[in-house]
């Protein structure tokens, strides 16, 4: 493998980006359990709600400029690393990011502000609402990245011309694309889990270390009982993805399988190790049709194979493979130790408390199992089947160059991530606090003075 421009760009973006998403994985899910929390406070009056609030908001708040931080210097990255790529594909992907910017930053942080420090200086409903507001700009930034990167997987609505340059014929078609509502689904379950797990394995260490059991024990309640639903509908999700997957970048698929040969009965295969350059797997073992039976709902269904494409056409097969069992494996234990939870509900012991505690990473980790299956998957264009990465990059760029700038970020990211997991550990060690200030004198009318004066005499 030639260690060139392309190769560290590819590394280079790959690395920012693995590290950003982190961020926008835990904020997206928290808003939501935020919102979830001041909703049961305002309707319960159960002030172990409003304490929940507290303590996870300044997880939030944390996690939130770590996301804006690491996400400004993926898009200088674009034009530094791929400015062939951004002046082909600027007149779509420009407006859809700047969308995002206008919209959902706007709602973040127009309302951030209250949500963070307004919580005795509005009322409880404003302050709901700034919340809800909060959550819905998380989530509306997710809407329009993944429709961005959905457009770069099965792209459509445009038209090339004779220079290479893509313009938009049809916005709706471009940020609809095929895959969009699939990758949206799968990528806001994932957020929502794996803050479930966070959550609850926050809560049983909490629990464990006999700190805030009162107030631990009902968000780890909560928060396995998000779990149970929460990651069979992933299950559901992934496997209606994986079918449109199927139908629009076949190659991933079998990228995926580790399928070399396109035809019937193709096993499902637990592991096996990829022999790329002899076309052929060295050590497979699987269930029989199961490949066939996932993909096709049919033992005898076609099941498409590498050999399908040219080997210039093809991802790194090994990559894909590995992630993918990865992302899949993470996400059965999920479900089982979920649904453990919910049947061990009414005395939860020692030994799964520990195991939660164990979970806390498993989110993130099968995320960026996920997107490594996505981005190497459809390798080797930026934009599939149109464009390739290596045609993507900037003409000027040497090795050195980016070698440099990727240490560097290397060197800068691990700092802040390190700065990151004091304060956030800090945080979680001093847990919630109950809230034991007065709360705001309630404004009397004059006949309330009238009645209190009475009631005096």
């Amino acid at each position: 493998m030639d260690v060139d421009a392309v190769l560290l760009s590819r590394l280079q973006f790959a690395f920012t980006i693995a590290f950003h998403i982190l961020f926008p994985t835990l904020t997206i899910g928290l808003a939501c359990f935020l919102a979830l929390v001041e909703g049961l406070w305002l309707r319960t009056k159960d002030t172990r709600w409003r304490d929940l609030y507290k303590f996870w908001v300044r997880i939030f708040a944390l996690a939130f400029g770590m996301g804006v931080v690491s996400g400004i210097p993926m898009s200088f990255q674009f034009g530094t690393n791929f400015s062939t790529f951004s002046i082909a594909t600027g007149n779509v992907l420009g407006p859809l990011l700047g969308y995002e910017v206008l919209t959902a930053f706007f709602l973040e942080a127009s309302f951030l502000g209250i949500m963070l420090f307004g919580w005795k200086r509005v009322g409880p409903r404003l302050h709901f609402f700034a919340t809800l507001m909060v959550a819905f700009g998380t989530t509306l930034s997710a809407f329009w990245i993944l429709s961005a990167n959905s457009w770069m997987q099965t792209p459509q609505g445009h038209i090339i011309d004779e220079a290479g340059i893509f313009h938009v014929a049809s916005w709706w078609e471009v940020v609809f694309n095929p895959s969009f509502p699939y990758r949206l689904a799968h990528m806001v379950l994932a957020t929502l889990l794996t803050t479930s797990f966070v959550v609850a394995a926050v809560s049983a260490w909490q629990v464990l270390t006999d700190r805030h059991g009162d107030t631990a024990r009902k968000a780890l309640k909560l928060a396995i009982s998000a779990a149970a639903i929460l990651a069979p509908l992933q299950l559901l999700a992934g496997d209606m993805h994986g079918l449109n997957t199927l139908e629009h970048q076949p190659v991933k698929v079998a990228a995926m399988e580790g399928n070399w040969e396109s035809g019937p009965n193709i096993p499902l295969l637990l592991l096996a190790i990829p022999d790329e350059e002899a076309e052929t797997n060295i050590f497979e073992i699987g269930i029989p049709n199961g490949a066939s039976l996932i993909l096709r709902h049919s033992a005898d269904g076609v099941v498409p194979g590498l050999k399908d494409v040219p080997p210039e056409d093809r991802p790194p097969v090994a990559i894909v493979f590995y992630a993918f069992r990865i992302m899949v494996g993470l996400g059965m234990l999920m479900i089982a130790v979920a649904w453990l939870g919910v049947l061990l509900r009414k005395r939860l012991p020692r030994p799964y408390l520990w195991g939660l505690v164990a979970m806390a990473p498993t989110g993130f980790i099968a995320t960026l199992a996920g997107w490594t299956v996505t981005e190497v998957g459809r390798q080797p264009f930026t934009v599939y089947g149109l464009m390739r990465t290596a045609d993507s990059v900037s003409p000027q760029l040497t090795a050195p160059t980016v070698m440099t700038s990727l240490m560097l970020f290397a060197i800068v990211y691990n700092m802040v991530l390190a700065a990151f997991l004091y304060f956030a550990v800090r945080a979680v060690r001093k847990g919630p606090a109950p809230d034991t200030a007065p709360p705001p004198e309630p404004a009397l009318s004059p006949h309330a003075h009238d009645h209190a004066a009475a009631g005096a005499e």
